[in-house]
């Protein structure tokens, strides 16, 4: 269930949720972990953008659609999606996904290793 916690700027949801919306074909998955954790497992067709480098990169987000970031327990992804939202991305956009990868991966939901996508 979508949750919205005063004073964030994005809403929270679950890997099943997150799962739903990308099956949509509007929304995108942001990984902000580090490169091994990446490779190690990710969300399949996810975008791989490191924490520290959404603010350099943001180019490389997409301009429409939902933003749907993910780390490993919900902390780096929401502080991802705080930058973006400073960044000026509208925060209807803005999805933590604060299950995380592991949780992604646990319920056998679509996921890949290494550098492919």
């Amino acid at each position: 269930m979508v949750k919205n916690n005063p004073g964030e700027p994005y809403s929270r949801i679950s890997s099943e949720e997150a799962f739903e919306m990308q099956k949509s074909g509007n929304s995108t998955v942001v990984d902000v972990r580090n490169q091994d954790e990446y490779e190690a497992g990710h969300v399949k067709g996810a975008i791989w953008i490191p924490v520290d480098e959404i603010v350099q990169r943001f180019n490389e987000l997409p301009e429409d659609g939902n933003l749907m970031f993910i780390c490993a327990v919900g902390a780096r992804s929401g502080l991802a999606a705080e930058y973006a939202s400073s960044l000026g991305v509208d925060s209807e956009r803005l999805f933590n996904i604060e299950d995380g990868t592991p949780t992604w991966i646990d319920k056998g939901l679509p996921s890949s290793i290494g550098t492919e996508k």
